[in-house]
């Protein structure tokens, strides 16, 4: 007879904690490297610079030095999601810049006219990149590029190659930009704000769905019944536009207009747009990634700056972070 003795054991059970798998995936390497290589950075300056690099007035500088970076990568976003380069941004940024501070230094004209004005001609530079690239169907590679070309020659006509000083400039004009709360300037809070609205409609909206499938593949978007030349041209006015708003906000900044403040822009928020891809959104332009980049390649400048790098350091280190961006976000959009 068998008892319960000599009945075989059953192995028991062993429960194993639940992991949170959700947020592990959020938080790994492969979704926000970039915040990992932030925080690296951070502690390399702070350890060769720790008095100067680890302060308030640091991060304060990092966030107001980056809020016009910040905006002109934020142009990029949503021409880039369409599959859109927009080469342009930089002198549009220029152009408005130089605008604003023209009709400041010459005219009675009020501020907020001639801001009104710079916009309008941000808008129209959108409007002419719209058309070569989506009814001429130019290469909006090449066809940006050429516009830039134009708009560097209109700077230099304007400002007769030469800076542009005035009174009003250093007016009330600048409270546009330097306002603050706590030390955080006003450009910080225009970028919050257009940061939100771009993510809004790239996630929250059937427009943002359509923008991504029109980068990931126009043709099947067309044939999916997706209004590719309308979004395509509308993310090119939108891009524009807020080019211009960084232009007319930089002005305010450094209370002058200058033929060359443009294109140095035009780099660093290619960088900050790329990198940003190859977070959050696995291979897909994005605002906050993109804000993400924005800040890290900030941090990286000023660290640099603090430590007493070569002039020429902060551009190497822009230029290795593009490159590497550009191939992660690739290997990124063959895997999916």
């Amino acid at each position: 007879m068998t008892t319960v003795r000599d009945q075989p054991r059953t192995p028991v059970e062993i429960r194993r904690p639940r992991v949170n798998t959700s947020a592990q995936r959020w938080w790994s390497v492969r979704n926000v490297g970039a915040v990992y290589i932030w925080l690296l950075i951070v502690a390399l300056f702070g350890i060769l610079e720790p008095d100067l690099f680890l302060t308030d007035e640091t991060v304060k500088v990092i966030l107001n030095d980056g809020a016009v970076t910040g905006l002109v990568a934020l142009s990029l976003v949503l021409p880039m999601a369409a599959g859109v380069f927009d080469l342009s941004i930089g002198l549009t940024v220029g152009v408005t810049s130089i605008i604003v501070a023209k009709l400041m230094s010459t005219t009675e004209t009020s501020t907020l006219l001639i801001c009104l004005i710079a916009m309008g001609a941000a808008v129209t530079i959108g409007l002419v990149n719209a058309v070569v690239v989506v009814v001429l169907r130019i290469d909006s590679f090449i066809a940006t590029l050429a516009t830039s070309t134009l708009l560097g020659a209109l700077v230099i006509v304007i400002s007769g190659n030469t800076s542009i000083a005035s009174e009003r400039l250093i007016g009330d004009f600048t409270d546009l930009a330097r306002a603050n709360v706590l030390g955080i300037t006003a450009p910080v809070f225009y970028l919050l704000a257009v940061a939100v609205v771009l993510w809004f409609l790239l996630e929250h909206t059937p427009a943002g769905r359509f923008l991504y499938a029109t980068g990931f593949s126009i043709d099947a978007a067309r044939l999916s019944g997706v209004r590719t030349a309308r979004l395509r041209f509308a993310s090119l006015l939108v891009s524009a536009s807020i080019a211009g708003l960084a232009g007319v906000v930089l002005t305010a900044r450094i209370s002058v207009g200058s033929p060359t403040v443009g294109p140095p822009f035009l780099l660093p928020a290619f960088a900050a747009v790329f990198v940003g891809a190859t977070q959050l959104r696995n291979g897909r332009f994005n605002v906050w990634g993109t804000l993400i980049a924005v800040f890290l390649i900030g941090t990286g400048n000023t660290g640099l700056s603090l430590w007493g790098a070569p002039i020429w350091a902060p551009q190497v280190f822009v230029g290795i972070t593009l490159i590497v961006a550009v191939g992660v976000t690739g290997l990124q959009r063959r895997a999916h």
